[in-house]
């Protein structure tokens, strides 16, 4: 199973390479150049749009949605809303990444509504899954205080309940569809000290459901391995966190199908 899980996500990277699919990224003031040249890089095709005017016509355009809450506004709250309600309308794929969302009411408001609209995969650190899954959780703000193993339980649970894929992102990665489990390492200790890491892998999981929406939790697992591969590689030549960012960006951008199925570390449990 392993094996053709692996074999299956090297394919979906070859084809979301070939595919150059284009994203509708909604995410935060701090994230959006760099997620924006991560997709690039990685293979995808990025639009930040996310007025109201205009995100819910653009949603239907593009191959999948992605909205993150970091930097919220009632202004851009509305404009998730319309691009979730025309995703869901012409078929699209939709990946929520509910950043800090139990950090105020106003966050935890805006997450129910989203919620209810049927996120195609919602990727997460594991103290945001814990608290999406009813559990306590440890985290202040964006940092995640738990480990990813305390937030499978909950993830699993959320999965269910939301009929989505549940993407737990940590030092090892936790995907599940609440009956299927995977867990994927890689990646490096230096992700979590640059900002907007998460937000592009979220980005990144919309560009896999883009070329794959009937595969959801495989496209998830492919993204994740291909991030995770990346940042192993980056690791190798990085002096800190800035000379990361630069050589994390560059070794998506070399990946080939070769070392991505040579590096994946993919544990079906």
């Amino acid at each position: 199973m392993t094996t053709d899980l692996s074999t299956t996500a090297t394919g979906l990277f070859e084809k979301m390479r070939a595919t150059n699919p284009l994203v509708h990224c909604i995410t935060n003031y701090v994230a959006m150049n760099y997620a924006a040249n991560v997709l690039l890089a990685a293979g995808a095709s990025p639009a930040m749009v996310h007025t109201p005017d205009e995100s819910g016509e653009f949603a239907a355009i593009a191959g999948a949605l992605t909205v993150n809450i970091g930097t919220l506004s009632p202004h851009w709250v509305e404009g998730m809303i319309a691009a979730a309600k025309s995703a869901n309308d012409a078929g699209k794929p939709w990946v929520l990444d509910p950043v800090a969302h139990f950090a105020t009411t106003y966050r935890r408001d805006t997450v129910a509504r989203l919620l209810k609209l049927n996120p195609t995969v919602i990727r997460g650190n594991a103290s945001e899954i814990i608290a999406l899954g009813g559990g306590q959780s440890a985290g202040q703000g964006v940092d995640s205080g738990d480990p990813v193993d305390q937030a499978e339980e909950a993830a699993r649970t959320l999965a269910t309940a939301q009929k989505a894929i549940v993407a737990v992102t940590g030092e090892v990665d936790f995907v599940t569809d609440g009956t299927r489990n995977v867990r994927i390492a890689g990646g490096s200790d230096l992700m979590p000290k640059i900002t907007a890491m998460g937000c592009s892998l979220t980005a990144l999981v919309g560009a896999y459901t883009a070329i794959a929406k009937d595969q959801a939790f495989e496209a998830t697992i492919a993204a994740l391995t291909n991030f995770a591969v990346a940042g192993s590689i980056a690791a190798k030549s990085a002096n800190g966190p800035a000379s990361f960012m630069t050589t994390f960006v560059d070794g998506l951008h070399n990946l080939d199908a070769a070392t991505f199925a040579g590096t994946a570390r993919i544990e079906v449990l």
